[in-house]
């Protein structure tokens, strides 16, 4: 089944503890330390793959986590890092983070690849502790903890002409009739519940991509029918074919309602290139009115193209005209600069509640991240960490707030004991 919108959750691994050991060798009494680094924890990694066109794999699984880095060892030795988590995407999937709703990237090109989670970095085993002061640490760093965030992929197909109309216009008839796609086809409005691709070759070495949208209704903008999730389908095209029914009650109405609607979800949309055809023209009674509607369209200047679909009629020659307003259009940029996405810098900023027991409630990203990494049954590595909320201006901030010799400081998931 055809899926373009999805949400996952993603989480990097946590990078592997420091290790606190002591070199032990015969005739050498004092060896000193030689606790080796973590390793580094597992990426999350999106990877456009040009083979996958929908987004279904991620329909019946949600949460991805990647791999934690290993422990460090003695003699020195750095844990092993852990592989990153590629998840394949198609091209055209735009990622952003689904509580802010910020753009983290558009993923156009096959192999282009996406890193959304960093992997925590190793922590630092006591051999890299050791100076002149102190020889022989007895300190070490946990593994920094991974990054968990929720993701909203959504699937704008990437098409150089887009075959839009209102639903039963023939637009699947005319994608397989130009294309060697093989798209469901009926004589009944709604066939067509997803957008279909289709490559039409225009000599040895050109090529097209055509995708045919389904039906637009009115308020298609505002989601009728689903038409947000066709409408963004044609943003990327760079031209349009708009086929007309020409065997519907008004067919010149219908082609200004899809225009409207078109107008309505992107105002980029209303100068697309449209290359217009009316359908069905091998049906007589359409053939008796095809003067009558060509004068309408004439009005609004529009000179439309005659086809039929069914029977392959004209449809070389819409090709044809297609294809050069494409090429006569220019790229147009997107209407949201994608940022090329970077992890946060590591953020010193924090804040203090005083929570209802009377405790104390520190929040923070680099407070939180330091005292996960600390080996707290250490005396040394707590001491280490006093000075760490010391720099950060900590102390200072408790005090001014009020904190007691003997208050309860809560960070994360510790409880300390505030000592002034």
């Amino acid at each position: 089944m055809f899926l373009d919108e999805a949400e996952i959750t993603v989480a990097s691994g946590r990078g592997g503890d420091g290790a606190v050991h002591f070199r032990r060798e015969k005739f050498v009494p004092r060896g000193g330390p030689d606790g080796g680094n973590g390793g580094r924890g597992g990426h999350v990694v999106l990877e456009v793959v040009p083979t996958l066109n929908t987004l279904t794999s991620f329909r019946h699984r949600s949460a991805f986590r990647a791999a934690d880095g290993e422990r460090g060892g003695r003699s020195d030795r750095t844990g092993k890092n852990a592989a990153d988590l590629f998840l394949p995407v198609p091209p055209g999937t735009v990622v952003r983070d689904a509580a802010s709703g910020e753009l983290l990237g558009d993923l156009k090109e096959a192999g282009f690849r996406l890193r959304v989670c960093r992997g925590g970095r190793g922590g630092r085993g006591n051999a890299r502790f050791a100076n002149s002061r102190n020889q022989a640490p007895r300190m070490a760093e946990r593994g920094e903890p991974g990054v968990q965030r929720r993701l909203r992929l959504e699937l704008r197909l990437i098409a150089d002409i887009g075959i839009i109309g209102v639903p039963n216009a023939g637009k699947s008839t005319l994608l397989a009739a130009l294309t060697n796609a093989r798209p469901k086809i009926a004589d009944y409005p709604f066939t067509t519940l997803q957008p279909n691709l289709g490559v039409a070759h225009l000599n040895e070495d050109a090529v097209v991509v055509l995708a045919d949208i389904p039906g637009l209704l009115e308020g298609a903008h505002r989601g009728v029918g689903l038409g947000y999730t066709f409408l963004r389908h044609i943003q990327r095209t760079r031209a349009l074919i708009h086929v007309v029914d020409g065997m519907a009650e008004d067919p010149v109405a219908d082609f200004s309602q899809v225009n409207g609607e078109l107008a309505l979800f992107d105002a980029r949309l209303k100068g697309r290139p449209q290359v217009v055809a009316i359908n069905k023209i091998d049906q007589p009674e359409v053939a008796s009115r095809l003067p009558e509607l060509e004068a309408k369209f004439r009005q609004l200047g529009v000179r439309p193209l005659r086809i039929s679909a069914l029977a392959r009629t004209g449809v070389a020659e819409l090709l044809r005209a297609a294809t050069q307003a494409m090429l006569r259009a220019a790229p147009e940029p997107e209407g949201e600069e994608v940022p090329v996405y970077r992890p946060d810098e590591e953020a010193t900023a924090f804040s203090i509640d005083h929570e209802a027991d009377g405790a104390w409630r520190l929040h923070g990203r680099a407070i939180e991240r330091a005292a996960e990494m600390t080996y707290w049954e250490y005396d040394e590595a707590v001491r280490r960490f006093q000075r760490i909320l010391e720099r950060l201006g900590v102390d200072d901030s408790l005090r001014r707030a009020g904190a007691q010799q003997g208050d309860t400081i809560r960070i994360g998931a510790y409880e300390l004991e505030w000592q002034d």
